[in-house]
């Protein structure tokens, strides 16, 4: 249904236009450090550096070596539709540059203050221009080196409403490092760097090796452990490469799936279905490999302008494509893929290293006790249930006074686990365990700045975390729920969680994501003494009913509903 006219139709005001556009292209800080490093490497920079302050919306400030803008062309590069990547309808057709629409320049300006000093090779001064609200504020000639510096201030000051939709400035962070690294993959030959608040993020030498820009952007043990592609038969025009990671190198997310086709770092089902799809059947159920996958095919078979911000594509052939990254992705696997190495761990009963922890003699839960958190008011309480059993691996059935309970044992651990760790920041008394063997942990540089910000939050939960000089840290100790672990995998999974968990409050986000890393997992048996003690300690938790996410842990099934459903009401 139409809504009401407001006066009929209008054309909207260029300021409003501006805004609205500007929604479009720049999204958060990082599309704005996309946006401005896209330029510089399309005007040949081999040298990039990128500075940001309070999550990118206090400051961002990206430098280059590039060709530069002529003077008489400054003003005119902050005008819509205005750009040098396109002349006519048939270029369009053959995009072989990053940046084309030339919308980026005047929708940044639109939502901040800008500041650009750029000077081309041959002119004896550079070209310093202001702006504030898309207007000209100066514009003077002032000594500058060949290349251009944009510095933007106070993003989204003209628009206070987009500010309430960014996260943490440490997950704002996160994804401006993702957006470099991803760059520094795809071009190798130009070096970056990174500073972040001030501190390093990330170097690279721009020496043209792919394999030096992966130690750059995933660290020295990752980059050491991927595979890189084999060649696939030949599938027409179109040519994959790059490196993969053997089966048991995993995350628990997806975001260091990077895919670039052409030189552009994109977004695509296609190709992320092709390299599920070469793992099928090799990897445990909710891990997801790591991959950096450079696809090449001619220009005009593959379609950018889907987009405004250019991260999705669309191929002329998807079959063609899928079937050259799948083929790649499945030689590499099983020509040069490790067999996996057997490690024995001492587990207990539960196989998973999960201390459930000693039953509470009754009327001796309090908020004073961190192993058992305050019992719920009698309100939100669960009565006393009998376990019965369990159903497909994941769900406990009990019987309580009022019919049936079906418990999520996942969802209820979580629970258990996340009212612990919160118990225990609020006393201070975090349960660890020191290593005998200290770990050495790389990290890319967008896990180093989640590492960080929440360092204190980790560290009140048991971790003890140093730096050991660049990407690397050593890890003394962990939290005792996770002893036994693959600490590596724990770590970076924790800091996979921290990135996708929104909100400030970093000491319940670490809470969230150590409960949901080291709750008991669906589809894992337990003996009817682990049912019992999981059922008891929820029995003992404030909130019962959800998960620390707010999903339900369990189904009531009330005994009138059962008479009714089986006639008897």
């Amino acid at each position: 249904m139409f809504a009401e006219p407001r006066g009929g139709i209008r054309v909207l005001t260029p300021e409003v236009a501006a805004k609205i556009a500007a929604g479009e292209v720049v999204e958060r800080p990082a599309s704005v450090v996309k946006e401005l490093v896209e330029n510089s490497l399309d005007a040949g920079a081999r040298r990039i550096s990128v500075e940001v302050e309070g999550g990118g919306v206090r400051l961002i400030r990206v430098r280059d070596d590039g060709a530069g803008i002529p003077a008489s062309e400054v003003e005119l590069a902050f005008q819509r539709h205005a750009t040098s990547k396109i002349a006519s309808e048939e270029d369009i057709e053959q995009l072989t540059t990053l940046g084309f629409r030339g919308e980026a320049l005047p929708s940044i300006a639109a939502v901040a203050d800008v500041e650009m000093l750029t000077r081309i090779e041959g002119d004896a001064a550079g070209i310093r221009l202001q702006l504030r609200d898309g207007v000209v504020l100066t514009l003077a000639t002032e000594g500058a080196p060949r290349g251009t510096t944009v510095v933007v201030r106070n993003l989204f000051r003209t628009v206070p409403a987009r500010l309430k939709f960014l996260r943490a400035p440490a997950t704002e962070n996160a994804r401006i490092a993702e957006v470099l690294t991803s760059h520094a993959l795809a071009y190798a030959a130009v070096q970056f760097t990174l500073l972040i608040d001030g501190r390093l993020a990330l170097r690279t030498g721009g020496g043209g090796r792919v394999e030096d820009a992966l130690v750059g952007a995933l660290g020295v043990e990752t980059a050491a452990r991927l595979l890189p592609l084999q060649r696939a038969e030949p599938q027409g025009t179109v040519s994959v490469s790059g490196h993969v990671s053997p089966p048991d190198l995993t995350r628990s997310q997806r975001s260091q799936q990077l895919f670039f086709v052409n030189g552009r770092w994109v977004e695509s089902r296609v190709l992320a279905r092709a390299l599920e799809q070469a793992y099928q059947g090799l990897l445990p159920a909710g891990r997801h490999p790591l991959a950096v996958v450079f696809v090449t095919l001619p220009a005009g078979d593959v379609d950018v302008n889907v987009h405004p911000t250019k991260r999705e594509v669309r191929f002329r052939r998807d079959g063609e494509v899928f079937a050259v990254v799948q083929a790649a992705v499945g030689r590499t696997l099983r020509e040069t893929a490790p067999a996996p190495l057997v490690t024995t761990i001492a587990c207990d009963a539960l196989g998973e290293q999960i201390p459930l922890g000693e039953r509470m003699p009754e009327g001796e839960a309090s908020s004073d006790s961190a192993d058992a958190p305050a019992r719920a008011p009698m309100a939100l309480r669960l009565p006393v249930l009998r376990v019965l059993g369990q159903v497909g691996g994941t769900y406990i059935v009990a019987e309580g006074p009022d019919g049936v309970y079906l418990i999520d044992q996942h969802a209820a651990h979580e629970r258990v686990l996340y009212e612990r760790a919160r118990a225990q920041q609020e006393k201070d008394s975090p349960a660890m365990q020191g290593l005998v063997e200290p770990v050495v942990v790389e990290l890319s540089p967008e896990r180093t700045v989640l590492l960080e910000d929440g360092r204190e939050a980790l560290e009140g939960l048991g971790f003890q975390v140093e730096p050991f000089g660049g990407s690397a840290y050593m890890l003394r100790a962990v939290p005792s729920a996770l002893a036994g672990r693959d600490y590596r995998m724990v770590l970076d999974d924790l800091l996979d969680r921290l990135a996708e968990e929104p909100g400030d409050d970093w000491r319940d986000r670490v809470a969230k994501a150590l409960a949901c890393r080291g709750a008991i997992k669906a589809g894992q048996g337990l003996t009817s003494e682990e049912m019992l003690e999981l059922v008891r300690q929820l029995e003992a938790t404030a909130s019962p009913q959800t998960c620390p996410h707010g999903r339900p842990t369990m189904v009531h099934l009330s005994a009138s509903q059962l008479q009714r459903h089986f006639g008897r009401a």
